[in-house]
């Protein structure tokens, strides 16, 4: 794979891959012309891959920064502020490359729509960065839809060993296309309506039928957090009122806010904070607690669904 050009900054291929070999052909090169030249890599794969690279680099692996994206990027709304642009912001004066694979097959449905979205808002979140990203598809287990969506979200695609430009870029279009209306809560959720006054009663209520549905220990932490950053973000920027649902499904519990707000930037929560930032972190924390973060926003208002394994 030839590298980078002094004319891009940000560069953003996808790797299509077919079996291992492809997967080593593809990425163990890409690595080693990052070490050669003196550039930090990172590798954040699921973990079977990990194994793969590790082996195939042999000695070099001790010079790469490796993660499981199984776990650092559960969900795909964290991978940017705390997986991305963590590894990049480490090393603001020099080009970084890192490998990135936050598609892999035993994504769920429900997770699908956000993995997409992410991956069409790494370019605005690192546009003239100096940073390489290379994002591996297993072309062979995929859906034909998540290839043809992987086309939209790269400007280029690599395949068989030839890289060229995708004839289907269009970014946008994948974080619009994915502005999904989520489903309705089911008739057994436990559902309130807050404003500034009813903000301590309400999140006490949700915490309690998060405890009566099997909630506990840090994972009840991580709720309570995320239910008391939405809720004042309601308040705060959606209109001054919300209303709040709460209900479990499967292994999972599941809290939905909604409001009047409108979020115009689709990468609010997925920008880490400055350190002299006050306030904005809210939407943040909420992506860095939940396994799993789903809004859709429109002219008259904003819902944010997110999910926690109990």
């Amino acid at each position: 794979m030839n590298g980078p050009t002094a004319t891009e900054p940000f560069v953003h291929p996808a790797l299509f891959y077919r079996d291992e070999q492809e997967y080593v052909d593809g990425t163990v090169p890409f690595i080693r012309e990052g070490l050669k030249v003196g550039e930090p890599v990172a590798v954040a794969v699921p973990g079977p891959n990990l194994t793969v690279l590790k082996e195939s680099l042999g000695l070099d692996a001790a010079s790469v920064r490796f993660l499981d994206m199984t776990e650092v990027g559960r969900n795909p709304g964290r991978i940017i502020p705390t997986v991305l642009r963590a590894f990049a912001d480490a090393h603001p004066t020099t080009r970084v490359r890192i490998i990135g694979e936050p598609i892999w097959p035993g994504r769920s449905s429900l997770e699908y729509p956000a993995c997409a979205q992410h991956e069409a808002l790494i370019n605005p979140a690192f546009q003239g960065r100096e940073v390489t990203i290379l994002c591996p598809y297993d072309a062979d287990r995929l859906d034909e839809r998540v290839l043809t969506d992987a086309y939209a979200t790269h400007p280029v695609v690599v395949s068989g060993g030839r890289r060229q430009p995708s004839p289907s870029y269009a970014p946008g279009q994948i974080v619009d296309r994915y502005n999904q209306r989520l489903a309705p809560a089911p008739a057994s959720a436990e559902s309130r309506v807050f404003g500034i006054d009813g903000l301590s009663a309400v999140r006490h209520a949700a915490v309690e039928h998060a405890t009566r549905l099997g909630l506990s220990g840090v994972r009840l932490d991580d709720f309570t957090l995320a239910v008391a950053e939405l809720t004042t973000n309601s308040v705060v920027h959606g209109g001054g009122s919300g209303s709040l649902r709460v209900w479990a499904e499967d292994t999972l519990l599941v809290c939905e806010v909604r409001d009047r707000g409108q979020l115009t930037d689709p990468l609010a929560g997925r920008r880490p904070a400055a350190r002299d930032q006050h306030g904005g972190r809210g939407l943040l924390l909420v992506h860095t607690v939940a396994d799993l973060v789903r809004v859709h926003t429109r002219g008259d208002g904003t819902a944010i669904r997110f999910y926690i394994s109990r």
